[in-house]
């Protein structure tokens, strides 16, 4: 009885796997919906805060700064305390921030619930795939992943539908109101369906002691790394406050590498990189959401204050791309487990380096139909590829280090965006003022003169000609892995 026992690898006939999958994906759901509303919302919160685009970019990098930097900590704890308990709990502390972010009297307070928002995100993306990965069976892995890409994608797609009409007609508060609802039924769901023993949670684990050292370390290196490449306080790069706390993260990575190398229960098994499969989809996985991040989070602010459209056109521009990375996301998950992981990936990744191209060439007249047609190429791209190198990853380690490689590979995906929206919007606002515009977004259309426009746009075009190159990174990236 010294030994972990883990639940039983299910039958491909066992109906519970479907039980279990709608419990977590409508909690998956309800999250992504909340960035595709926030990235709609934020437009509508600048004009109400009066902030720049450097500004209002901190309701969406503080909680992937967050999220980025608790994954791999919570991830372990769901090993140790159940992943029920954890999954409850997300639930709960993501309601709770709802509806504080909905009553925030400043961006102060709205950042705060944000926050909140995302340390229940963060507990929930620890666990998610690991209990789907955990009830399907190993053959297919696949399906079941590319189900949770299509529970992604309508997340995405719910978001415009949603979000846009609900911010023009009661303003950007009422989104944070109705993702409540969601998120509380997905509460009552869990609470009488999931069951430690079928969804994966190890059994006896709580034997085995809590890495601090390393939670403590990882936590640290990746908020300043994040803090460090955002520069919200533009510190000088030879600057000692900046010197310093560079110093100090890399003492942090340093300490956790050795710690995890040299401890009996790592937070993070470092010798899985050691393995083609998982290093080489693990790279790609990064490279695919640093180069695709700026689209969803610039393609509001352009077509709300650079084309001058309303929220519900916002929502109705965006929707196009989620709608075929959901449709997509799942085929490819299906298929992946019969044609292995690689020719999806390169063909996504190419794809996406096209789109990134193609978005670089708008400018303030660009036709709705064009951008539209170009977001649906970039969804289908990244459905291409998502499921398929989550089942790559996955299907490269040992089942009982799913919970904690599923935290990994959600802490891959955050970071990249967190780190690719924070130098998109360097690069955006240092044109603008590099050409004259102070950088307020609710003065970027004019009927009489689109100079802030053409600066927004010229930003954007530096920006997606760079995030295009990332893409072909990840591409070269995805032809040195190799099916199992």
């Amino acid at each position: 009885m010294n030994n972990p026992q883990v639940a039983l690898v299910p039958s491909t006939t066992d109906n519970y796997k479907w039980k279990a999958f709608w419990v977590v994906a409508l909690a998956l759901f309800t999250m992504v919906m909340d960035f595709s509303v926030t990235g709609i919302a934020l437009p509508t919160i600048a004009d109400d805060f009066s902030l720049s685009l450097s500004i209002v970019s901190w309701v969406a990098i503080a909680g992937a700064l967050t999220i980025s930097a608790l994954l791999l900590p919570l991830g372990r704890f769901a090993d140790i305390a159940g992943r029920k308990r954890v999954h409850l709990i997300a639930m709960g502390l993501f309601a709770i921030g709802s509806v504080f972010a909905a009553a925030s009297p400043n961006l102060q307070s709205l950042i705060g619930a944000r926050v909140v928002m995302a340390i229940g995100g963060a507990m929930d993306q620890a666990v998610v795939m690991a209990i789907v990965t955990s009830v399907f069976p190993p053959g297919e892995r696949g399906k079941g992943l590319g189900l949770i890409t299509t529970a992604v994608g309508t997340g995405g797609i719910a978001g415009p539908i949603i979000g846009g009409p609900l911010i023009e007609l009661f303003g950007w508060r009422s989104v944070y109101i109705f993702m409540a609802i969601p998120t509380l039924i997905s509460f009552t769901m869990a609470l009488f369906i999931l069951d430690d023993k079928r969804i994966g949670t190890v059994r006896q684990i709580h034997r085995q002691p809590y890495d601090w050292v390393g939670a403590i370390t990882s936590a640290t290196f990746l908020g300043l790394f994040i803090f460090l490449i955002s520069n919200p306080l533009n510190l000088g790069f030879a600057s000692a406050p900046f010197l310093a706390l560079s110093c100090f993260a890399a003492l942090s990575l340093g300490i956790f590498i050795f710690r995890e190398l040299h401890t009996a229960a790592p937070m993070i098994n470092l010798r899985l990189f050691q393995i083609p499969v998982f290093r080489w989809a693990t790279v790609s996985r990064f490279l695919g959401f640093f180069g695709n991040s700026p689209v969803f989070f610039l393609m509001p602010f352009y077509v709300q204050n650079v084309l001058g459209k309303t929220p519900s056109v916002v929502g109705m521009v965006t929707f196009i791309g989620a709608f075929f990375f959901a449709v997509t996301g799942t085929v490819s998950g299906r298929l992946s487990d019969r044609f292995g992981h690689r020719v999806f990936t390169i063909a996504g990744l190419g794809g996406a380096t096209i789109s990134s191209l193609i978005c670089a060439q708008f400018t303030p007249t660009t036709p709705l139909y064009v951008i539209m047609s170009t977001l649906a190429v970039n969804g289908i791209s990244n459905g291409l590829w998502t499921a398929p190198n989550m089942s790559a990853t996955l299907g490269a380690v040992d089942r009982v280090q799913y919970g904690i490689v599923s935290a990994f590979l959600n802490l891959v995906r955050n970071t990249a965006s967190v780190i690719s929206i924070a130098s998109a919007t360097a690069v955006v606002s240092v044109i603008m003022v590099g050409r004259g515009f102070s950088g307020d977004l609710d003065t970027l259309y004019s009927s009489s003169g689109l100079d802030g426009g053409e600066a927004f746009s010229a930003g954007m075009k530096v920006v997606f000609v760079f995030m295009a190159g990332v893409s072909f990174a990840g591409l070269l990236a995805a032809t040195m892995g190799r099916d199992r």
